[in-house]
C-alpha cells in the first residue's frame, strides 16, 4: 500500500511537470507567433497607411520582438523559433526601409511645396511654368520662405534647396531672353545676393549639429 501511494505520488509529480512545460512550451508559441503575425499584417499595409503611424508601429514592433526573442527559452524546438523570429525580422526591416524612403519622399515634396506651390516643381525641375511675368514673385516667394524657416532645416534640406535654386536659375537665364525687364532682373539679383550667404551659413550649421547627434549616439 505505501508503494502504491508513493508510486502515485510520483505519477502525480510527472504529469504536473509535463502539464507545467506544456503550458510553457504554448506560452512560448504564442509569443512568438504574435511577433510573426504582427510583422505580417504591418507589412501588408500601404506605406502611406504607415507613415502616420510609424512610431507606434515600430514601438509595438519592437515590445513583441523582445517577448518572442525571451520565449525562445521556452519552446522545443528553438532551431525554428529563432529561424522564424529572424525571417520576420527581416521582413520587417525591408520594410522600413520602404516606409524611409517614402517619408523621406514626401518630406521632399511638402519642403518644394512651401517654396513654390503645391505639387508645381516635378522632378525634372524644369520650372517651366515660370516665365518673364512671374518670375520675380517665385524668387520672393522662395527667398523669403527660406529666411522665415532657416533655422528649421536640416543639412538634407539645405542641400534640396540648393538645388531647386540652381534649377530656378537656370530658368531665369531662358526667361532672361524672353523678355525679362532690367527692373525685375534687378531685383532678382539683390534676392540673390541675400540668399547666398545665408544658405552658407546655415547649411554649416545644419551640418555642424547633424555631426554633433551622431557623436552622441
Amino acid at each position: 500500500m505505501k508503494n502504491l501511494k508513493v508510486t502515485l505520488g510520483t505519477l502525480l509529480l510527472v504529469t504536473a511537470f509535463v502539464a507545467c512545460d506544456d503550458t510553457k512550451e504554448k506560452e512560448s508559441q504564442k509569443l512568438i507567433s504574435d511577433y510573426t503575425t504582427y510583422v505580417d499584417s504591418v507589412s501588408n499595409l500601404n506605406t502611406e497607411q504607415s507613415l502616420n503611424e510609424w512610431d507606434v508601429i515600430e514601438t509595438e514592433h519592437d515590445n513583441k520582438k523582445m517577448k518572442a526573442e525571451s520565449a525562445v527559452a521556452g519552446v522545443e524546438d528553438k532551431t525554428k523559433a529563432k529561424n522564424d523570429i529572424e525571417s520576420a525580422s527581416i521582413s520587417f526591416e525591408t520594410y522600413k526601409t520602404e516606409v524611409e524612403k517614402s517619408q523621406a519622399e514626401m518630406h521632399k515634396q511638402n519642403l518644394r511645396n512651401t517654396l513654390f506651390g503645391a505639387n508645381i516643381v516635378g522632378d525634372d525641375m524644369s520650372f517651366a511654368w515660370v516665365n518673364k511675368d512671374n518670375i520675380l514673385s517665385v524668387y520672393e516667394n522662395f527667398i523669403n520662405t527660406v529666411q522665415d524657416n532657416k533655422d528649421n532645416y536640416s543639412r538634407e534640406d539645405w542641400d534640396e534647396i540648393k538645388l531647386l535654386y540652381e534649377a530656378l536659375d537656370t530658368r531665369k537665364n531662358t526667361v532672361e531672353k524672353e523678355g525679362l525687364s532690367s527692373g525685375d532682373n534687378l531685383k532678382i539679383a539683390a534676392l540673390k545676393v541675400k540668399f547666398a550667404p545665408m544658405y552658407t551659413a546655415n547649411r554649416m550649421d545644419a551640418k555642424a549639429e547633424e555631426n554633433s547627434k551622431a557623436k552622441e549616439e
